[in-house]
């Protein structure tokens, strides 16, 4: 693994090992706060958007894997005034050991990757958010036992964690069924791909009961993202039908758990009565977060230490 830019760029192996590193890191942590196999390393964290979890997340595992963390602002750097990417990318690989990126063009990290030489981490961008879906799934197997068999519903906008979802789902061996209101479906390339290449099956439907029933996990995010704040009444419109509420969830199994990467509009896309169920595991989703991207980190800068 030489990049983290794309879950499809991944084997089903690349990502089971990352789960396997998550775990033992996560143990060995709390048994041996010594053990920091990032010690002397330095990440350049690059922010071209707004962010709560992820940079902390991303700060806070730097430090308790013993690396630098640096955070960049996206407009205070040259990058901001018209510098090309692959000069940053080649510069700042004389610098740094790796880089996380979160901006709004996935060709930016992709150029990123190409022409720097050190590993580039995708923060998220507005077509993928992988760092969160291995989060999420993380928190599938920390409360479920296991994706694998599982049904997950996403329900509502097409956006860059349904698009991670499906990439995910391409990958592993869990079915995957998204109600999204005509005309904001996933990228229709990931779609087509992920339903060509999955182990499981993967549904698109308009129908956000048929998406929850018998459901394992039920997932959603806001109805406007970053970027699109003057569409806001016309998808509250769209999405009402959409919203994730006791009714709807109550479909489900009586067993399954309630995701969202945050942070959650609440009365809109999910219900205060969801959000704080038994049922939510949104807060140790947040949490998985530090862990998986401390994996994902130690991987990809010395994963012979972990062998």
């Amino acid at each position: 693994m030489k990049h983290f830019l794309s879950l499809s760029g991944l084997t089903a192996e690349q990502i089971g090992r990352i789960f396997d590193v998550t775990a033992e890191l996560r143990e060995r942590y709390f048994a041996d706060e010594d053990f920091m196999p990032l010690t002397g390393y330095s990440v350049a964290l690059i922010f071209e958007k707004a962010s709560t979890r992820t940079r902390i997340s991303f700060e806070v595992g730097c430090y308790q894997l013993g690396a630098q963390p640096l955070f960049i602002a996206g407009g205070t750097t040259q990058m901001g005034r018209g510098e090309p990417i692959k000069d940053m990318a080649r510069v700042m690989s004389r610098y740094v050991d790796a880089v996380m990126i979160r901006t709004f063009d996935q060709a930016v990290i992709e150029e990123f990757a190409q022409f720097g030489s050190i590993p580039v981490i995708n923060g998220l961008t507005d077509l993928l958010h992988p760092c969160q879906v291995l989060a999420d799934l993380q928190t599938v197997i920390d409360h479920l036992g296991s994706y694998e068999k599982k049904k997950i519903a996403w329900v509502g906008d097409g956006n860059n964690m349904a698009n991670s979802w499906l990439n995910a789902a391409a990958r592993l061996p869990f079915d995957l069924t998204l109600a999204c209101p005509e005309g904001y479906d996933p990228d229709a390339d990931i779609l087509a791909r992920a339903q060509q290449e999955a182990a499981g099956n993967i549904v698109l439907t308009r129908d956000p009961v048929e998406a929850v029933v018998g459901a394992d996990v039920v997932t959603t995010d806001v109805w406007t993202s970053m970027g699109m704040e003057g569409q806001e009444e016309q998808r509250r419109e769209v999405f009402a039908p959409y919203q994730v509420n006791g009714e709807l969830f109550g479909k489900a199994k009586p067993s399954a758990i309630f995701l969202h990467c945050l942070p959650a509009h609440r009365g809109e896309e999910v219900t205060d009565d969801v959000i704080e169920s038994e049922a939510s595991k949104v807060w140790h989703e947040a949490e998985n977060r530090l862990h998986v991207q401390k994996a994902i980190m130690t991987l990809l800068i010395n994963p012979e230490i972990m062998e």
